[in-house]
């Protein structure tokens, strides 16, 4: 099937930022521009996406970067949220045992409200990767971030949607209400959104770094919050908080190395299992978007579905069969349960509320570092509460925790939320050839894989990875994105399969890929605000100045 692209793709030397917005990219090439490096570029744009992707990503959430040094080393920065010490497995009231309201509690306390508050990981995160990557100090890198909240900026519909859609929660608190819903009005494409008291707590952190949280003015608003508020998070729980450096999932396919996040993210796991139960296939000659490639597709990916209850989860408190779940043999093993001609149903045994709201960077620079980075506050504007005083939304991550005991993603003390990240790197012949993510919780997975499926499969260029029509099952229905045929829609029910069209699968999708001749290209998708921006030339060539060259030769 053919498909149109709806935006361009762009090529750099230097630098090459994609973010879903235009503000977080263009703060990634203002530390290019400044010397940073892609660490720089990341932390600087990250910040910024707290500002104007509000709705998404915060200081108070978690997230995790998968990251490739210039020397060739690759690391995963396990920033995600953790379980507040004073919590217990039955700390919730679940209001049903079964589906859909299964994962619902009493008051939606776990939902909404400082009660849906778990521990954030992010600003740590953050502030630990600049220093310990990046060249540039902390108070330049929050440069963007902080000017955009004080003085504002212009609002997108994409985002003016997301206040529309969730105002009514909004609503019930009088500090986040007053910001995005002004005299119980939603605020509209085109409207200026200024966050003073952010701005505040910006500078502070840009002064102070991640420890500014809990000290001066800051730190006395956000203790009478965590006092005050009934939230499980203590003060105690902040400062305990520790970054994790762990060592990624690795996999192969077809000559190429596939590099991402090990769990408590799924995705790095789910996506080696899908590519290797379709290695022995020959995926490129069936063609992009025909019944037979979709079919094969949908069934690894019921097979990955069904062994996500394995990988969703802390390895600290659950054994993780990570190993076994990428090797090629279990692949062989399981891919006898593929019929080529039917659908068949592999149970998927998932407990999950994560949320599709989401944001992602990747960015590179011209000396090798590489880094893919997604991050969230979970649900659209988190617990749907601001910390006062601070213009924090802080996330509602505790949504993710079974509130039934003695299951493996019930609470407990200290535990790590779990995630379908699958920020990825994908090396060739000991070189990264490119790199993606993107949001779009527990859709995630199988959106990227696609991605990868894309360029090595399809040989497809960049923009058209990015953007390509998607796909997406559980083991259930199965969700086909609008631009798929309709006769091939048909033809994948007539095998058995529950059709759901809807009119996107997960969200932007950012990749850069890397030429040999040096040149990064970026792109982003249609599906968010997502914005490539590359920087080419650089300084003047040794030696050269205004005037004549004094060492010039002799005159003929």
């Amino acid at each position: 099937m053919s498909f149109t692209c709806e935006k361009g793709a762009v090529t750099g030397t230097r630098g090459v930022a994609v973010t879903n917005h235009p503000l977080a990219s263009a703060a990634a090439m203002e530390m290019f521009a400044a010397g940073g490096n892609a660490f720089d570029a990341t932390v600087s744009a990250l910040f910024a996406l707290t500002v104007v992707e509000p709705m998404m990503v915060g200081i108070f959430g978690g997230g995790a970067s998968v990251i490739h040094l210039a020397n060739g080393e690759t690391h995963v920065y396990d920033g995600l949220a953790t379980a507040p010490s004073s919590t217990r497995p039955d700390s919730y009231t679940p209001i049903a045992d079964v589906w859909p309201d299964y994962m619902e509690t009493k008051g939606r306390e776990n939902r909404v409200g400082p009660r849906a508050i778990a521990v954030p990981g992010n600003l740590i995160a953050w502030c630990e990767m600049a220093e310990r990557h990046g060249r540039l100090p902390l108070k330049q890198l929050l440069g963007p971030a902080i000017r955009h909240a004080e003085e504002g900026f212009i609002l997108s519909p994409y985002l003016a949607t997301c206040i529309q859609e969730i105002s009514p929660d909004l609503l019930l608190d009088p500090a986040i209400a007053g910001i995005f819903v002004p005299g119980g009005v939603p605020l509209k494409a085109g409207d200026r959104l200024v966050q003073t008291d952010y701005a505040r707590t910006l500078r502070a952190i840009a002064e102070g770094g991640a420890g500014a949280l809990l000290e001066g003015q800051l730190g006395e608003y956000l203790r009478a919050f965590l006092e005050q508020s009934g939230t499980w998070v203590s003060e105690e729980d902040i400062r305990n908080y520790r970054v994790i450096r762990r060592e990624p999932v690795r996999g192969t396919y077809r000559g190429h190395e596939i590099i991402g996040p090990p769990p408590p993210c799924s995705g790095g796991v789910q996506a080696v299992q899908v590519l290797n139960l379709l290695e022995p296939s020959n995926v490129g000659a069936g063609g992009f978007g025909t019944e037979a490639t979709l079919h094969r597709l949908i069934e690894a990916l019921k097979i990955a579905a069904a062994d996500r209850l394995a990988v969703t989860a802390d390895p600290d408190f659950i054994d993780v069969p990570t190993d076994r779940l990428i090797s090629k043999a279990y692949a062989d093993e399981r891919r006898g349960d593929i019929d080529p001609d039917r659908a068949r149903q592999q149970v998927a045994r998932i407990l999950t509320n994560e949320s599709a709201n989401t944001t992602h960077v990747t960015i590179a620079d011209h000396e090798g570092n590489v880094v893919t980075s997604t991050q969230t506050i979970n649900s659209l504007f988190g617990a749907r509460v601001i910390i006062p005083g601070t213009g924090i939304i802080p996330n509602n991550y505790m949504y993710l925790f079974d509130p039934h005991p003695g299951r493996a993603l019930s609470l407990a003390p200290g535990k790590r939320i779990t995630s379908g990240i699958t920020a990825l790197i994908v090396k060739r012949g000991g070189k990264v050839a490119f790199a993606l993510g993107l949001p779009g919780a527990h859709r995630i997975p199988a959106s990227a894989t696609q991605g990868v499926i894309n360029l090595i499969d399809h040989g497809m260029s960049l923009q058209e990875a990015v953007e390509a029509p998607r796909i997406f099952t559980w083991g259930q229905e199965v969700e086909i994105e609008d631009s798929i045929p309709q006769p091939v829609r048909d033809a994948l029910a007539a095998k058995g399969h529950r059709i759901a069209p809807v009119a996107h699968v997960a969200g932007g999708m950012g990749a850069i890929r890397f030429l040999d001749n040096g040149v990064m290209e970026g792109a982003a998708c249609w599906r968010a605000d997502g914005v490539p921006m590359a920087a080419g030339g650089g300084p003047a060539r040794a030696d050269t100045s205004f005037w004549p060259d004094p060492r010039r030769g002799k005159i003929y």
